[in-house]
């Protein structure tokens, strides 16, 4: 009887060993981040987001839809350190600042058509407001301990502009006005009014069908290649003051003024020093902010539940707790 005892004992202690090895894990629950929850419905709901806005035909299939699985996995870990990270640091946003980017995401619809987009994105005005609070948040985070951490250092700015002066190059630019007719006998009836000494912008705001004919014709500087091929074939053959003979185009038929030419040039540093600059700082904070990352997430402790994770379709759905 006593070994028959111990025998049993032992069998149940095995089986309970196995149970701690193998815990059962939460249904609702796709990972934790220093034992806070990314939830299943969260997840799911942003997965089904990101597989909807696809280009294309969405992927379907589980090895497909894997890699999107992952990469969400990853980028909810990093949200959810960084706002971490911004409660340690008590940094916050105001309602009033989340109303403002709200509206700012608003007046970019028309009318009506932001709430039919948030449905279509399965999105309440409570969830973007929410996610929009944590976005300003990470910002705000990351402008605090990361960008303004960083600057660029004279040397550096003319250290890149030493060693890529040919990229400032400014190419042979001209200024136009054009008149644009629908009729060829229009654009010889024009084009004798030129001959009389009629002025060339008067004629372009009274006759006219291009929108630039308000500002007498005036199309601005550009260089060759940025209007029509049969533009540059005429206007850079042009002296400043001329005008060209009737040109015809799929647009109409034009007559083109050459107003001002300025030639190829290197730009000088003190023309580009902002712009330099400018791409400095972005690569600083690019770097500095990959680091930073990087840094808070190594120190987090993240449980994977790789069980619950493997059942997520992609399509959201709604997961009652174990024992509800």
């Amino acid at each position: 009887m006593k070994h028959t005892a111990a025998w049993v004992g032992m069998l149940l202690c095995a089986a309970g060993c196995r149970e701690q090895a193998h815990p059962q894990q939460d249904p609702n629950v796709i990972a934790t981040v220093n034992g806070e929850v990314v939830s299943r419905a969260e997840f799911e709901a942003e997965l089904s987001r990101d597989l909807q806005a696809m280009e294309g035909a969405p992927p379907r299939t589980p090895e497909q839809i894997e890699p999107y699985k992952q990469a969400l996995l990853e980028t909810l870990v990093e949200r959810t350190v960084l706002l971490q990270a911004a409660r340690a640091a008590n940094v916050r946003v105001t309602p009033e600042e989340v109303d403002r980017r709200v509206l700012a995401l608003t007046s970019e619809y028309p009318a009506e058509s932001f709430d039919a987009a948030l449905a279509q994105g399965q999105m309440s005005k409570t969830e973007l407001e929410r996610k929009t609070e944590q976005q300003l948040t990470v910002e705000r985070l990351l402008q605090e301990q990361v960008y303004a951490r960083v600057a660029v250092t004279e040397d550096a700015i003319r250290k890149y502009f030493n060693e890529n002066a040919d990229t400032f190059t400014e190419p042979e630019r001209v200024r136009a006005s054009q008149i644009v007719v629908a009729g060829l006998d229009d654009a010889k009836r024009i084009q004798g009014q030129l001959g009389a000494g009629k002025k060339f912008a008067e004629l372009a705001r009274r006759y006219s069908l291009s929108p630039d004919a308000k500002v007498g014709g005036d199309l601005g500087f550009f260089p060759r290649g940025v209007m029509p091929s049969q533009f540059d074939d005429v206007v850079f053959r042009l002296s400043v003051g001329q005008v060209s003979e009737i040109v015809t185009t799929e647009f109409g038929f034009h007559l083109f003024k050459v107003v001002e030419k300025k030639p190829a040039r290197k730009r000088d540093l003190p023309e580009v020093r902002t712009e330099i600059e400018e791409k400095l700082l972005n690569q600083l904070r690019a770097e500095g902010q990959k680091e930073y990352v990087k840094s808070i997430r190594a120190k987090a402790e993240v449980k994977v539940n790789d069980q619950v994770l493997q059942t997520v379709t992609g399509r959201a759905t709604s997961v009652r707790p174990t024992g509800q």
